[in-house]
């Protein structure tokens, strides 16, 4: 299914990406040395449920996953990279967490993910991974423009993660997102230009760079859910949803400015 948004639709959306926006800031700025996974899937409960918001993942049982996920965040470390399910492990220094978040308000969904390091030992690796996966998004939506198709938007990300020396995994992407978490169209993160769906305004896009340091294979943990790099290399992912308008895509999930 692919929707597309009417201008209350999309009203609804800005809300609802705000929040978003706003848990992760609140999220990061909690996360800290000594802090428990479970800890930050606490909070992030508390949140979305005291806003009235519903979250996308409780009950999330796609064929890939040993559904339902049961946790309001995904919460992976390191070498986890998607769909990290929230475990008793107590955050260290340095260590590469990225947080990924979906929820529903009022009937519409937005979806978002940071990659940062707690505490204050930083790697050059990891830094230079997160800094790809930014870059690559800020292109993927520069090319999010009407008129322009899915394939655009795939190649530009792509471009910047191959620039950057990194191997690219294709099954796992972007998505069409609406009244639902996961819609079409798919958006790999790479691809050729001019190629698929045509963007129309209205349509809403979760665009998602991710990479893992010197592999493009996954495998995944004896939970069902958790994604890791194959060689156990870093990993790190960055995500916005994105509505394209008549220009410039409009970015849902930054969070408020004060």
């Amino acid at each position: 299914m692919i929707e597309i948004l009417n201008s209350k639709d999309a009203e609804r959306a800005q809300v609802t990406g705000a929040l978003v926006g706003k848990i992760l800031q609140t999220l990061r700025e909690r996360a800290a040395v000594g802090t428990n996974l479970l800890e930050i899937d606490a909070w992030a409960k508390e949140m979305i449920l005291g806003a009235g918001a519903v979250s996308c993942y409780v009950d999330y049982a796609p064929s890939f996953g040993r559904g339902p996920f049961g946790h309001y965040i995904c919460t992976a470390v390191n070498d986890a990279v998607l769909h990290g399910l929230p475990h008793d492990y107590v955050l260290a220094d340095g260590d590469l967490l990225t947080l990924d978040l979906a929820i529903t308000k009022d009937g519409i969904s937005a979806d978002a993910a940071i990659s940062f390091v707690v505490g204050v030992s930083k790697d050059q690796e990891s830094e230079k991974l997160i800094d790809a996966t930014k870059r690559a998004l800020a292109a993927g939506i520069e090319a999010a423009r009407p008129g322009n198709k899915v394939g655009d938007i795939s190649y530009a990300i792509g471009a910047v993660l191959r620039d950057a020396g990194y191997p690219i995994n294709t099954e796992f992407g972007g998505h069409g997102i609406g009244s639902t978490m996961h819609q079409d169209p798919h958006i790999s993160n790479t691809g050729r230009p001019n190629r698929g769906y045509k963007l129309v305004p209205g349509l809403m896009l979760a665009l998602e760079p991710w990479v893992m340091t010197d592999t493009a294979k996954l495998v995944t943990d004896p939970d069902g859910w958790t994604l890791r790099s194959a060689t156990g290399c870093r990993t790190a992912h960055t995500e916005h949803t994105v509505l394209i308008t008549e220009g410039d895509a409009q970015i849902m999930t930054l969070p408020p400015v004060d």
